[in-house]
């Protein structure tokens, strides 16, 4: 009987994580900028295509259906460029597992910084999630795996996370966000606490408590107000002139020149008022 249920399983979680052809998936950053602004600890949020990814979608309401940490150089060296293995995720397939990101580089995907980790607390989320390698995902509880196969299930709102919450109970068995809420528990950083007013407990003022981590979504990473939204496209320097888009009116050089220049002494402004400030509390 075991063994039936684990061929079964395997079948489901095969099927279910088939990625799918969909155009309109696509990623927003290319992979030089995706590549050059993530940082060891931050959370890669992944929109997904496969039929999971979109029971996953509908039940959180949200874009996102998966999630990975950034881990840097904490394997492979980055001297092996895109084959480096630089994220850690929980796979509805293979586990617990470490992969290049390049894997992203072709999905739609969002940046979640947490802030305010010294470099010392970051190695020990880092650490937490490469103790995990190798766990998989609880493939014998057939429900858990089944409940998927309905895209969009006809559940009521307030019973959609618990929906997903569902599984062994077993702390070795792991899925994607589970697995990164334990990581950043562990060194006690708030994601998204559970929020109980004074009269439920006998208290005045309003109190946060800790979710259980089975009852985290990638969402939560997203609308954390603990987490900084990373966009690259904007990070590393961004002028909507040098935008070319069918269809709109082509700007003439002048016309970006000009605009360029324009910038020029607000800049100057900037820089020379930090220079007057610094001079200021120096005398």
């Amino acid at each position: 009987m075991r063994a039936m249920l684990e061929n079964i399983g395997s079948f489901l979680a095969d099927y279910l994580s088939a990625p799918r052809d969909d155009d309109s998936f696509v990623a927003t950053s290319s992979p030089e900028r995706l590549a050059s602004c993530i940082q060891k600890g931050d959370v890669l949020l992944i929109e997904g295509t496969s039929r999971v990814s979109t029971a996953i979608k509908y039940l959180t309401q949200s874009t996102w259906s998966h999630a990975a940490v950034y881990i840097g150089e904490s394997i492979d060296s980055m001297d092996k460029a895109q084959e480096a293995r630089t994220l850690i995720e929980a796979d509805i397939v293979e586990g617990v597992r470490a992969v290049p990101l390049s894997t992203y580089y072709d999905q739609h995907t969002r940046i979640c910084r947490p802030v305010g980790l010294s470099e010392n607390e970051i190695q020990r989320v880092i650490g937490y999630l490469i103790s995990r390698l190798g766990d998989q995902y609880d493939r014998k509880n057939i429900f858990d795996l089944a409940r998927y196969l309905f895209p969009t299930p006809p559940v009521p709102t307030r019973w959609r996370r618990k929906l997903l919450q569902l599984g062994s109970g077993d702390p070795t068995r792991a899925i994607c966000s589970s697995l990164i809420a334990e990581a950043f528990q562990s060194i006690h950083y708030p994601i998204l606490p559970s929020v109980v007013y004074g009269e439920e407990i006998g208290q005045r003022e309003r109190m946060l408590f800790i979710r259980h981590s089975s009852l985290f979504t990638p969402r939560d990473f997203d609308v954390s107000p603990y987490f900084k939204v990373i966009k690259p496209m904007l990070e590393k320097g961004f002028n909507y002139h040098n935008i070319v888009c069918w269809g709109a009116p082509l700007v003439s050089q002048d016309e970006q020149q000009e605009a360029t220049q324009e910038q020029i002494p607000d800049a100057v402004h900037v820089e020379s008022g930090k220079d007057n400030t610094e001079e200021k509390y120096d005398n």
